[in-house]
């Protein structure tokens, strides 16, 4: 079958609008390669900061726990509620409707705004001050409706003869939701859980009206501490270590990419399970 002209015109601007997406990044990625690889030191990786060495060892071990605590606190909230909307809740519910609006809309609210939310409710009025708890609980509420939505989705893509053939089987609710369910909608769950990762460790915003901007490892999640993405973000605002700066903004890929490498074996051995 012949196409026409207006398939070929369309086609056209698809291809060229990906290459164009595909070669900004290719570009983005080797320009902050080259500006930060070779100002990459066995200084910056020091246990303690201070201003001659500007380590970014600190921040990349508050990023790591920031990522494991929001994620410990989202996951169950989040793909439990997606449970709840597409397995238990009634067709029609107006409830449910609600929920579903207010999901896709907190997803499109600007970072700065959750970081101002999240420093008058933890930081001010629960008097946690600027600490890595109130900086988890931030990055919580701004990613949960991303992981309720996609794990929602991933669920509703189950097919219904699934579940028909696990109640004919005698399962109850519960155990086909939990063995037949959750398991062939866990591609998508933990898609949606990596693009969670990617924002958790790109926030800068949020982060520094609630977790702040202190050089250091917290003795606890009641301490201040700042992230790759902050430590980036002020090394750039004080211009006295721009080649820093950039062998930061290296980490931080390396770190994304291996984080989503980590996401990704996991997910591997998961269906190897089932």
């Amino acid at each position: 079958m012949k196409q026409t002209t207006q398939s070929k015109l369309i086609k056209g601007i698809v291809y060229s609008v990906t290459s164009l997406v595909g070669l900004t990044i290719l570009a983005l990625l080797i320009y902050i390669i080259v500006l930060g690889l070779p100002n990459i030191k066995l200084s910056l990786f020091e246990k303690e900061y201070n201003s001659d060495n500007v380590s970014l060892f600190p921040a990349m071990i508050n990023t790591l726990i920031v990522t494991f605590v929001t994620l410990l606190f989202t996951i169950p909230i989040g793909v439990g509620s997606a449970i709840y909307l597409n397995e238990y809740a009634k067709a029609g519910n107006k409830f449910v409707k609600i929920i579903r609006i207010t999901a896709e809309t907190l997803s499109g609210i600007p970072s700065i705004v959750y970081g101002l939310f999240g420093f008058l409710l933890f930081v001010t009025t629960l008097k946690w001050q600027f600490s890595l708890l109130a900086g988890c609980c931030t990055i919580s509420i701004m990613i949960l409706p991303v992981i309720i939505r996609t794990s929602e989705e991933s669920l509703m893509d189950v097919p219904k003869s699934f579940r028909e053939a696990s109640y004919a089987l005698g399962s109850g609710k519960l155990r086909t939701v939990f063995k037949i369910v959750l398991p062939s909608a866990s591609y998508g769950i933990i898609n949606g859980i990596v693009l969670s990762i990617g924002r958790i460790i790109g926030e800068t915003a949020a982060l520094i009206y609630t977790a702040g901007t202190v050089a250091h490892i917290p003795k606890s999640l009641m301490g201040s501490g700042r992230t790759l993405s902050v430590h980036l973000y002020q090394l750039w605002c004080e211009g006295l270590a721009t080649k820093q700066a950039y062998a930061t903004a290296l980490i931080l890929l390396i770190v994304v990419f291996l984080l989503n490498g980590v996401s990704e074996l996991l997910r591997k051995l998961i269906f190897k399970k089932i």
